[in-house]
């Protein structure tokens, strides 16, 4: 499949269609947010596979305004025999492994449905417990309007793989864990087994994508948090990292990308985002810049992380912030306009991309700029400045 992109030159307003449908996550992805009183964080629980976002906490006093949604596409020619006019970003040939897809909305979904858009064979890597809904969902045609892609095809998965990225190889697997149910069924899960069944069945891949991350005690402040809870968030949302791109990276090809997914909290103060997840991400970060370092060195592979805005989830509509954290961005973000999920997909398709060839060791936000803002500008504080505000309902 031919594709050129919209990223940076293009922009798609999706009409009424299957293409512009936008469906809450199911609860294996979550957000993160929290209300001022805290309350709501205590409903929070934990889950296994967390796609990370940019959040705010603070309620809004007025009512919030609604602001148009623009979409950025990744747009496909009709065939692979047509030039690519432009510069476009080609996958053509590629092949991506993407862990952390479990269901049809969030980051990891996007991300796969971009890579597609641009020509690149799609690999998954589910969480085991939630493997059989997911294969089962997607044979039934459960996720067949979330499956279009720009030129009306279906972005077709070739092939899903069990995977619990907290486990490195059998040997670590408690006992515990291999007895249990929601596990039965399954074989070959581990991150070095994946990796293992990956390069049997295809060889190769040019593109390693980590959309995952876990904080058991995430709703506690970090001075209650116990060092298993903390490291537990360590393992599974940063060395989860280290370890895929340990054992994938002796199977990709040279010139080849991995992203994974941060958040702001590595950096910034965001109260009720505790549990070690915001020192989980500071790490992330960190070895984001000594992998590209590393895996540039050794094997010409380029190493990045997209730090990316609110999105609506169904696990996050649960909890009851979702919308508030939205609403935050809208009135402080300088673009006000609501994040696709789409708009991070297409960052990973250039970051992905030759485009980006010089593009490594680097945190790209993609959240309309909310990380470049100090304060919040709809503060009673700034009321009597002259803030430019986009007014349009």
């Amino acid at each position: 499949m031919a594709a050129t992109t919209t990223v940076g030159s293009q922009i798609a307003i999706p009409k009424p269609s299957i293409n512009a449908i936008h469906k809450p996550f199911k609860p294996s992805i979550a957000n993160f947010g929290s209300e001022t009183k805290g309350d709501s964080w205590t409903k929070f629980k934990s889950m296994s596979h967390i796609s990370s976002t940019w959040s705010f906490y603070q309620k809004l006093n007025s009512t919030p305004l609604k602001y148009q949604r623009i979409v950025t596409k990744a747009m496909s020619a009709s065939s692979d025999k047509e030039p690519l006019p432009g510069l476009p970003v080609d996958l053509r040939g590629k092949r991506a492994f993407i862990a952390g897809v479990a269901d049809d909305n969030g980051y990891g979904w996007a991300i796969a449905k971009s890579l597609a858009a641009a020509g690149a064979e799609i690999l998954v890597g589910t969480w085991v417990p939630a493997l059989n809904i997911f294969e089962t969902s997607l044979r039934r045609g459960k996720f067949d309007e979330s499956r279009v892609l720009p030129d009306g095809s279906l972005m077709e998965i070739t092939k899903v793989y069990p995977l619990d990225a907290v486990y490195d190889s059998p040997e670590d697997v408690p006992e515990d864990v291999k007895t249990n149910k929601r596990y039965a069924g399954s074989t070959n899960w581990t991150v070095k087994e994946a990796a293992e069944s990956v390069k049997q069945d295809f060889g190769t891949i040019d593109i390693l994508v980590h959309s995952l991350a876990n904080g058991p005690e995430v709703s506690k402040p970090l001075l209650e948090t116990s060092r298993n809870g903390y490291l537990a968030a360590i393992s599974a949302s940063s060395y989860s990292f280290v370890s895929l791109l340990k054992h994938f990276l002796p199977i990709m090809n040279p010139g080849g990308a991995t992203i994974s997914l941060t958040y702001i909290a590595s950096e910034s103060i965001i109260p009720g985002y505790g549990g070690g997840m915001s020192s989980a991400k500071a790490a992330l970060e960190s070895d984001t810049r000594v992998l590209a370092f590393e895996a540039g060195r050794k094997h010409k592979i380029r190493v990045n992380t997209i730090s990316a805005g609110p999105l609506r989830s169904r696990a996050a509509k649960a909890i009851g912030f979702i919308d508030m954290m939205i609403d935050y961005s809208l009135e402080n973000a300088p673009l006000q306009k609501e994040l696709s999920a789409d708009e991070v997909g297409n960052a990973a398709a250039f970051l992905a991309s030759p485009l980006a060839s010089a593009i490594t060791g680097a945190v790209v936000y993609v959240d309309n700029g909310l990380n470049a803002m100090g304060v919040g500008v709809d503060s009673p504080v700034f009321k009597d400045l002259d803030i430019p505000k986009d007014n349009k309902s």
